[in-house]
């Protein structure tokens, strides 16, 4: 199955149980909101298909993995209710990715910052290469990562979090990613890491189906609410977005 528009590329393929999702958009693999829509609606299609065991998350190119919100669209925003709307498209994504019945593996080849740490944090196993450093930018900007937060604060640690949000211009490195738990393995290079990600979800894919749904099940224990909270948090930046502050800021990242 395959998806293409000028405002960005999702592309599925199915073999031998696993599906491969790819996505792509010339921004760094930015994220518009019909492609978080897609994106999200593809995930529910798999959920319910029973020719897939296991899913792979990974996006084009050779350069970042996601740079997160598209830039244009958020500069786009002239009401609360259209920012709480393109923030809630994150919010959907990763209660889709939480909900799936699917176990989810991400192939991070490339450097991820704010809503693409989030994807990479609600994976249920990520590979990465050791280019793949991340950042959470969203402060310098005038807002917040408040939508990624569950999600990356259940992966890494509320302290870990807090470091990459608090210090919003560096960037850690795929090592330290690794120490936190975010990254399950670093690779040298995308051959070795694609490598290791065909091994992997083989190997995955051979298992039990209904074992690999009831640990999915025990992996996100607790995060039910989610439903609420991530939409509650899509709210709080629809309206920072809107700040004088990060207008400017938004129009100076993109010169």
């Amino acid at each position: 199955m395959s998806s293409q528009s000028p405002i960005g590329s999702l592309n599925t393929t199915i073999e031998n149980k696993i599906a491969t999702i790819t996505f792509g958009h010339p921004s760094s693999n930015s994220f518009p909101r019909e492609l978080l829509d897609r994106l999200t609606s593809e995930f529910n299609n798999l959920s319910n298909n029973s020719l897939v065991s296991v899913i792979v998350l990974q996006s084009e190119g050779k350069g970042a993995f996601c740079a997160g919100a598209s830039f244009d669209e958020l500069l786009a925003v002239s009401n609360e209710v259209e920012g709480t709307q393109f923030f809630s498209g994150f919010a959907h994504l990763i209660n889709a990715m939480r909900s799936c019945s699917k176990l989810i593996i991400g192939r991070i080849h490339g450097k991820a910052v704010g809503g693409g740490v989030g994807i990479a944090c609600a994976c249920d196993y990520t590979l990465a290469t050791n280019n793949a450093s991340i950042k959470l930018s969203e402060l310098a900007i005038g807002i917040g990562p408040f939508v990624i937060e569950p999600a990356v604060s259940r992966k890494i640690g509320k302290n870990a979090m807090s470091e990459m949000t608090l210090a919003a211009q560096d960037w850690k490195s795929a090592q330290w990613a690794f120490s936190k738990g975010l990254y399950a393995g670093i690779f040298e290079n995308d051959l070795e890491l694609d490598a290791a990600v065909v091994d992997f979800s083989s190997k995955l894919s051979s298992y039990n189906p209904d074992a690999l749904l009831e640990m999915k099940k025990v992996l996100w224990e607790g995060t039910q609410h989610w439903s609420t909270l991530l939409i509650e948090r899509a709210a709080i930046s629809g309206r920072l977005v809107l700040s004088d502050f990060t207008i400017k800021a938004l129009l100076q990242f993109k010169k």
